[in-house]
């Protein structure tokens, strides 16, 4: 980690004073520290927007399991990707419906790949993928 550098932001006041509501909703001690998260947030949605380098992620799907097939497909789909699941979790939400999240790590483009070939497979009611870093490129 650097050193820490020390710089001045002019803001309108009215902005600043949303800002400030934003920090204390969201229990920042201080104006430096969301400003630190937005930073990251930033750095961290260019990293994965550009498919730069390794990420991590998660994979959310909501699909009705008695939909012909389905769950053996996504079962396949994962098992060819496997190097980039770290875990999955498989919940009964109902009787017809089932979440899975998995957690994912690998080269941005291909965890891109794989989030959009299983939320498409025919039979996935709702999937979204959430991205972040590993931590490696972020101070």
């Amino acid at each position: 980690m650097g050193e820490t550098i020390r710089f001045g932001v002019s803001l309108d006041s009215d902005l600043l004073d949303k800002f400030d509501v934003l920090c204390k909703e969201k229990s920042y001690q201080t104006r430096s520290e969301a400003i630190r998260d937005l930073i990251r947030s930033m750095l961290v949605q260019r990293q994965w927007e550009n498919d730069e380098g390794e990420v991590a992620g998660t994979l959310t799907l909501v699909y009705d399991h008695h939909h012909s097939g389905l769950a053996q497909k996504l079962t396949e789909i994962q098992h060819d990707s496997h190097d980039a699941i770290l875990c999955a979790m498989h919940v009964h939400l109902d009787h017809n419906n089932c979440l899975e999240v998995l957690a994912l790590k690998g080269l941005a483009e291909s965890i891109k790949a794989l989030g959009q070939k299983l939320i498409s497979t025919k039979g996935v009611k709702h999937g979204h993928l959430v991205l972040t870093t590993t931590g490696q490129e972020i101070g």
